[in-house]
C-alpha cells in the first residue's frame, strides 16, 4: 500500500474505534457496563488464580511459612479457577446481547439514511453499490467491533495484572512476552487491508450472484422460470458465479491463513522464551520453587490475556475500513428532508419548459415540456414505450426535480415536500404488501393513526370506491385478512384485485392529486369498462394524470398529452388529436384495428 494510504488509515482507526465505542455506549449503555463489570471479574479471577497457585506451592513445599494452610488454599484455587472458567460463557450470552443492539443501531443509521435519499440518489447504481456493500459488510462488523472492544479492554486488564505479578517476580520476563505484539499489530494491519481488498472487489460480484437466488427462490418468479424451463440456465449461471467467489475466497483464506500461523508462530516463541527463562532463573537461585510455579501460571495466562489482546487489535483494524465504508455512505446521504405539508389544489398544476436528465446520460428523458391539470381534470399521457411519461409524472409527483422549467401548484413554486405530500401515485409495479388488507390500504397515510373506528371507516369507504370491498367480504378474516404467501400463509388475489387494493391505497390516502401509471394494466375488459365508465366519480373530485397505454382508457381524458422522445408533440381532446390525423391518430388507429 502506498506510505500515504498508510498513514491516513492509522490516522484514521484510532478514530473509529472510539467512534464504535461511542456506537456500543449508545446502543445499550446499561449491557456495555455489564460486559464491562464481567471483564473486570474476569481479570480479578485469572489474578485470583495466580495468587491462589502461590498459596498452594508455599503450602506444598514450605508449609511452615505458607500464610495459609494446603487445603483452605487449594479450596481458594478451586474457586477461583471455577470462576475464570464460569464467567467466559456470562460474557457470550452478554456480548451476544450487546452485539445485537449495536446491529440495531447501525441498522437504524443506515435506514434514516436510505430515507433521507431522494429518488434520483436511490436509483442510482452507485448509491445500490455502496449500498450492497455496506449491508454484506459493514453490518456484520458490529458485534465483531463490540466483541472486539471489550475484549480488549478485559485484556488490558488482565495484561496489567498479570505483568504486575511477572515484575515482582522476575521483571525480565514481561518484555521477552511483550516483544509478540509488534509482529502481531503489523500483521493484523496486513490482515485488515487484505480483507477490505477482497470484499470490495466482490461486492458486484456478490450482488449478481444474490440476484440469481432471488430469481430461483422466490414465488414471484417461479412460473416463468417453470414455464420457460429457465432454471438449468440460471443454475449454471449460478455455479459459475460460485466457482469464482470460491477462486478468490481460497487465495484470501490462504493470505489469512499465513497470517494466522506467522501471528501463532510470534506468540508461541515469547511463550517459549518466557517458561525458558523461568527455568534458567530456578537453575540460578534467583527465584524459588513457589515463585517458579506461580510465575509459569502467569505467563500461561499471560501468553492468553496477550493472545486475546492481539486478537482483539486485530478485529478492530479489520473492522475499521468497513466502520469507515460505513461512515462515507452515512455520510453521503442528504440532510433529512423537512414534512411536507398537504395542500388544497384550487387551480391546478402546471409545468413550464421543464426537462430533466438520469445522471451519466447523455440525452434528456424529458426535453421542455408544458403541461397543466386543472384542478379535477383527468389528464391523459400516451406515447410509445421510453417516450418519458412515467419521469414526466414523477416530476408532476415531487419525486424527481427538474433540471430546467419550473413547476407551480396554484401558480406559485411549492417545495418538493409539499407536493408529495399533495399528490398520491400508484405506479405500474406497485408493491403487494404481505399484510393485512386494511393494512395494505392504510399504509399510504402514515400521518394518521389506523387503529380508529374512523380510521377504519375510512378504510372500508376507500375499498367500496376502489371495487375491491365485495371481495373483501368473501375473505375468511374480511379486511384483516392476510395477503400474500411469501411471510404468512396468506390469501393471494388476482391480479385485478391487487390493482383495487392499490387504487384504495390512493383514496385513503385522500390527495387532491392523483397519478395513475398505468392502472388498468391487470384488469380484465369488463373490470377495466368498469374502472373507466365513472372515473370522475371514483376519484371524488380529484385531479388525476393518467398514463396509459390503452386508448379506451384515454378517451374519457379532458386532456390528453402525446409524448415522443422526451418531448409532448400533440395536445388535445380525444376528437381534436384525432381530427389533426396526428401520431394519436395513427396509434389508435392501430391499436383499434386489433379489436376488428
Amino acid at each position: 500500500m502506498h506510505p500515504v494510504r498508510i498513514l491516513k488509515s492509522a490516522t484514521a482507526t484510532p478514530r473509529l474505534i472510539v467512534a464504535a465505542a461511542g456506537e456500543v455506549g449508545r446502543a445499550d449503555r446499561a449491557g456495555a457496563l455489564v460486559a464491562s463489570v464481567y471483564q473486570v471479574i474476569g481479570a480479578g479471577s485469572a489474578l485470583g488464580v495466580v495468587a491462589a497457585g502461590k498459596l498452594t506451592f508455599d503450602a506444598l513445599l514450605t508449609p511452615e511459612q505458607a500464610a495459609l494452610g494446603l487445603t483452605p488454599s487449594i479450596l481458594l484455587l478451586a474457586l477461583m479457577t471455577a470462576l475464570s472458567g464460569s464467567i467466559g460463557p456470562l460474557q457470550t450470552q452478554q456480548h451476544r446481547l450487546l452485539g445485537e443492539r449495536v446491529s440495531q443501531r447501525v441498522w437504524d443509521r443506515v435506514l434514516d439514511t436510505t430515507a433521507r435519499a431522494d429518488l434520483v440518489t436511490y436509483e442510482s447504481s452507485g448509491f445500490a453499490t455502496a449500498l450492497e456493500r455496506v449491508q454484506q459488510h459493514a453490518l456484520t462488523r458490529p458485534f465483531a467491533v463490540t466483541t472486539s472492544l471489550l475484549g480488549l479492554s478485559g485484556s488490558l486488564l488482565g495484561v496489567g495484572a498479570m505483568s504486575a505479578v511477572l515484575i515482582g517476580v522476575e521483571p525480565l520476563l514481561v518484555p521477552i512476552l511483550l516483544a509478540a505484539g509488534l509482529p502481531a499489530v503489523l500483521l493484523s494491519r496486513w490482515a485488515s487491508r487484505t480483507e477490505f481488498s477482497f470484499a470490495h472487489r466482490l461486492t458486484g460480484l456478490f450482488r449478481r450472484r444474490n440476484y440469481l437466488r432471488q430469481l430461483l427462490t422466490q414465488r414471484p418468479f417461479a412460473a416463468e422460470l417453470r414455464a420457460f424451463d429457465s432454471t438449468g440456465p440460471l443454475r449454471r449461471r449460478h455455479q459459475a458465479g460460485n466457482d469464482e467467489i470460491n477462486s478468490a475466497l481460497r487465495k484470501q483464506v490462504r493470505r489469512r491463513q499465513l497470517i494466522a500461523t506467522l501471528t501463532t508462530l510470534g506468540v508461541a516463541a515469547a511463550l517459549t522464551g518466557a517458561l525458558l527463562a523461568i527455568i534458567e532463573l530456578v537453575e540460578r537461585g534467583r527465584i524459588g520453587l513457589a515463585e517458579a510455579g506461580a510465575a509459569a501460571i502467569a505467563v500461561r495466562l499471560l501468553s492468553g490475556q496477550l493472545t486475546t489482546f492481539f486478537r482483539s487489535i486485530g478485529g478492530l483494524l479489520e473492522s475499521a475500513p468497513f466502520l469507515a465504508d460505513l461512515e462515507r455512505f452515512v455520510a453521503s446521504g442528504p440532510p433529512a428532508p423537512p414534512k411536507g405539508n398537504k395542500r388544497a389544489l384550487a387551480e391546478g398544476v402546471r409545468l413550464d419548459g421543464v426537462s430533466f436528465r438520469y445522471p451519466g446520460q447523455d440525452r434528456s428523458a424529458v426535453d421542455s415540456v408544458d403541461i397543466e391539470i386543472h384542478a379535477g381534470e383527468v389528464v391523459a399521457l400516451v406515447g410509445e414505450n421510453g417516450s418519458g411519461k412515467t419521469t414526466l409524472a414523477k416530476i408532476v409527483a415531487g419525486l424527481y426535480e427538474p433540471e430546467e422549467g419550473t413547476r407551480h401548484w396554484d401558480g406559485s413554486a411549492v417545495p418538493a415536500p409539499d407536493v408529495r405530500a399533495s399528490t398520491t401515485v400508484i405506479f405500474q409495479d406497485f408493491v403487494r404488501y404481505q399484510m393485512t388488507l386494511r393494512e395494505n390500504i392504510v399504509i399510504s397515510d402514515g400521518s394518521r393513526s389506523a387503529d380508529t373506528e374512523a380510521e377504519n371507516d375510512r378504510a372500508v369507504e376507500a375499498a367500496r370506491q376502489a371495487g375491491v370491498l365485495g371481495a373483501a367480504r368473501r375473505l375468511a378474516d374480511g379486511m384483516d385478512t392476510m395477503l400474500g404467501r411469501d411471510l404468512d400463509e396468506g390469501v393471494d388475489l388476482s391480479g385485478g384485485q391487487w390493482q383495487r387494493v392499490a387504487l384504495a391505497r390512493a383514496l385513503y390516502r385522500d390527495t387532491p392529486l392523483v397519478v395513475l401509471d398505468e392502472p388498468a394494466a391487470a384488469l380484465d375488459p369488463r373490470a377495466e369498462h368498469e374502472l373507466f365508465a365513472d372515473v370522475r366519480a371514483t376519484l371524488g373530485g380529484r385531479a388525476a394524470l393518467l398514463i396509459s397505454h390503452r386508448f379506451s382508457s384515454t378517451r374519457m381524458a379532458d386532456r390528453i398529452y402525446v409524448m415522443d422522445d422526451g418531448r409532448v408533440v400533440e395536445c388535445g381532446t380525444h376528437d381534436e388529436l384525432m381530427a389533426s390525423a396526428g401520431q394519436y391518430a395513427e396509434l389508435y388507429r392501430l391499436q383499434s384495428a386489433a379489436y376488428r
